[in-house]
């Protein structure tokens, strides 16, 4: 499934909460030293993702939705990609955040 991004649509992500701070759950992807934010289309594939993701000893995780744009420019900002994902981890579409109009 393609996701539209000259509408701006909401997505998903993964957000951890640790010692009041939040910031989006990135992965990183060591053999090609990669760094992405995954995201999903539907807020059902987010929660059922959400045990995709380690945890580190007192944070907590909560899905999120935000607007695609508005996390492009977070990863782009930070050095992420953009990866969406469905709720068993496939990668369906990985995005280079400085394209996102």
């Amino acid at each position: 499934m393609s996701l539209s991004l000259e509408e701006n649509p909401m997505v998903w992500v993964v957000v951890q909460t640790m010692d009041d701070v939040e910031q989006f759950v990135g992965q990183q992807n060591t053999d090609l030293d990669i760094a992405y934010i995954p995201f999903f289309n539907e807020k059902e594939e987010a929660q059922n993702g959400l045990s995709l993701f380690k945890r580190q000893k007192g944070s907590r995780f909560e899905v999120q939705a935000i607007r695609i744009h508005e996390l492009a420019r977070d990863a782009a900002q930070n050095g992420f990609l953009l990866f969406q994902i469905d709720a068993d981890g496939q990668i369906l579409d990985k995005i280079d955040p400085h394209t996102v109009p």
